[in-house]
């Protein structure tokens, strides 16, 4: 199948003024590791205390997930020219006991930033959404996750996060539920689901936010670059509470609470500044 290129309008300067060690840049996969549960004792207040190398959880000043505001957003026109480039892909759904998480093997296309290449590694749901617009949350959020390996960069990772609330179905959960219900509440267990095309998620869009950030999981590498879409998608109820019944308990709400903005600067960009 013939790849497609979609045109994002991304900020060109943005400034990144920490040095970000990426020896733990990729996400745990053990989930007994750590949960979600406000007072376990590996809840996300004791997560930075599990392991040093977790330490950025409760000690980083570049947190995510945070509440966007608009009333503090710098507006920004477009002025540069960024491309997804997605490519049909092979992939696995893999439940990894805190999320669901689609992987792609083999290449499956790449996030430019101002010239910078980020394959595509893997998406996953969070539900309810881990940010929030103007203090609303959402009902579930897909991050999509790319990861440089040029050892020359400050930040190999860029996230790209959709928001989601409850109406129609989503397309593309809607082509794997029964893959989804295959491996409910199996910690590794995995479904094939062969050639799979991220395009089909449609990430497009010509508004969106632009932060300084980290994963939202242990280790909390910090230095990620978050982009956020402006546009609100759709995910109906059942596809939400599949996602939950899937996973072990202490994760079916699997959103980590709100961090500390610290004065970091937010961008909304794209054509114009009305909504």
């Amino acid at each position: 199948m013939e790849s497609r290129i979609t045109s994002l309008y991304i900020l060109a300067p943005l400034v990144i003024s920490c040095i970000v060690l990426f020896c733990n840049a990729q996400e745990v996969e053990d989930e007994r590791e750590f949960d979600y549960w406000a007072k376990s004792e590996k809840g996300p207040r004791n997560w930075g205390k599990l392991k040093k190398e977790w330490g950025a959880c409760n000690n980083g000043n570049l947190q995510s997930p945070i509440d966007i505001s608009d009333k503090r957003v710098k507006i920004i026109s477009k002025t540069e020219n960024t491309k997804v480039y997605y490519k049909v892909g092979n992939a696995i759904l893999k439940n990894r006991g805190h999320d669901i998480q689609i992987e792609w093997s083999g290449g499956a296309g790449s996030l430019f930033i101002n010239g910078i290449n980020y394959p595509l590694r893997y998406a996953h749901w969070h539900s309810p959404s881990e940010h929030t617009i103007n203090g609303r949350r959402y009902d579930m959020e897909l991050h999509l996750v790319h990861l440089s390996t040029n050892p020359n960069l400050k930040n190999r990772i860029a996230v790209v996060g959709i928001l989601y609330k409850i109406g129609t179905p989503d397309p593309i959960l809607s082509k794997i539920m029964s893959n989804i219900s295959s491996i409910v509440d199996n910690k590794d267990d995995e479904s094939a689901l062969g050639m799979m095309d991220p395009n089909d998620i449609q990430i497009g869009s010509e508004r969106f936010y632009r932060y300084l950030g980290s994963l939202t999981t242990p280790p909390c590498t910090e230095g990620v670059i978050w982009t956020l879409n402006k546009k609100v998608k759709t995910v109906s109820r059942k596809q939400v509470r599949l996602l939950r019944e899937a996973v072990h308990d202490y994760a079916e709400e699997n959103a980590r609470p709100l961090q500390t903005r610290n004065n970091r600067d937010l961008y909304l960009y794209g054509p114009g500044d009305s909504d």
